[in-house]
């Protein structure tokens, strides 16, 4: 039997489509800030930082994150 290890992804849909990123290659982690986290997938996607200005960052208890724009209610 072999035993997998799932690695820590990033969850976002961006501009129609969706990503699964692995952590590592952010080289970020839960603890990371939210700033430094947007800084990050930015670089990793090649777009300005400001495009995830008002996205919001959900952290989980498996060690994923989830990048979404924020809820607004009304």
């Amino acid at each position: 039997m072999v035993l997998r290890i799932e690695s820590p992804v990033l969850h976002i849909r961006f501009d129609g489509r969706s990503f699964d990123i692995p952590l590592s290659d952010l080289d970020v982690g839960a603890l990371s800030s939210d700033v430094d986290i947007k800084r990050a997938l930015a670089g990793y996607l090649n777009v300005p930082e400001v495009k995830f200005r008002d996205y919001t960052v959900d952290r989980h208890e498996t060690g994923n994150l989830t990048v979404r724009p924020e809820a607004v209610f009304g």
